[in-house]
């Protein structure tokens, strides 16, 4: 017979985990549609009941965005521009009412290769805070995600956080999801920028992230390279000339693996030129 837990204190919830497999869940939106007319197939603990485990905190070297927190609650705290891209994925998740129950953590930990909120989330070089009864470990987004539906998750863990450096919130950011239709769809091809321009008005940094076009979300780090230094009005050439490389999209019912690359291409190009001000008129070539 399978187990149903809510635990009033992260504590409870640590101990239950020690004790054995669970599956965790507090939005609970994709876990539930999933098991349509079937009981439940495993042990599950709603961490719903787990009061400190939301809101969005700020310290001195982090924002922590803790587990429960929803996209709704989100959108509504006021975060530096940088987080723009986050908030603009988060109007992308499902539809209001989804939004106002998934939670960001559950959206990485879901590890869809479509999950809206992760490329946004990488351009913040964000962590990830995991919590057993014996230790906390702090990760990279990038290495906690290992491919489709598989994270670094061990069986007493359960992801805490999302903690987003400091470091990565100066400049502006924009995402851009391309789908079949406005909402409740899942994305052929996503992408976030986060521009730094520098006083002469070029570009210091970038940090570009493209999703649905890889098993897991791709920083494209050749393309962050090569627009360090250069004027805003050059993006979609420097966008052109690169090879991304870093991407391994399919062939599926929503699109063909050429079709995601070229659009990737000008999802890209759209969410730098957003984030870096740029007008939308491009550069001759």
């Amino acid at each position: 017979m399978t187990r149903y837990a809510k635990p009033k204190t992260l504590e409870e919830a640590l101990a239950l985990l020690s004790e054995g497999s669970w599956r965790i869940v507090a939005g609970a939106t994709d876990f539930y549609p999933a098991l349509g007319s079937r009981p439940l197939q495993q042990d599950v603990i709603d961490i719903n009941g787990i009061a400190a485990l939301r809101g969005v905190a700020e310290t001195d070297s982090h924002f922590i965005i803790a587990a429960r927190t929803n996209w709704t609650e989100l959108l509504r705290t006021p975060l530096p521009p940088a987080f723009d891209a986050l908030k603009q994925a988060a109007r992308e998740i499902g539809s209001i009412q989804i939004q106002n129950v998934a939670s960001v953590a559950g959206n990485i930990c879901n590890a869809s290769p479509a999950a809206d909120g992760v490329p946004a989330l990488q351009v913040l070089d964000a962590e990830v805070e995991l919590r057993s009864r014996r230790a906390t470990r702090i990760v990279p987004l990038d290495q906690f995600i290992l491919g489709n539906r598989k994270t670094i998750l061990r069986e007493d863990e359960m992801v805490t956080a999302v903690r987003v450096p400091k470091a990565a919130t100066a400049g502006n950011s924009a995402f851009y999801k391309l789908g079949a239709r406005r909402y409740l769809v899942i994305s052929i091809a996503m992408a976030a920028a986060r521009v730094i321009l520098d006083g002469e008005g070029r570009i210091a940094t970038a940090a570009v992230a493209v999703g649905s076009c890889s098993a897991v979300a791709q920083r494209l780090h050749r393309l962050e390279r090569d627009l360090a230094g250069q004027p805003p009005e050059f993006i979609e050439r420097i966008v052109g000339s690169v090879t991304f490389d870093e991407l391994a999209p399919i062939d599926d019912v929503r699109g063909s693996a050429a079709y995601r690359r070229a659009a990737a291409r000008e999802i890209v190009t759209r969410a730098l030129v957003q984030a870096a001000g740029a007008s939308d008129r491009r550069a001759a070539a």
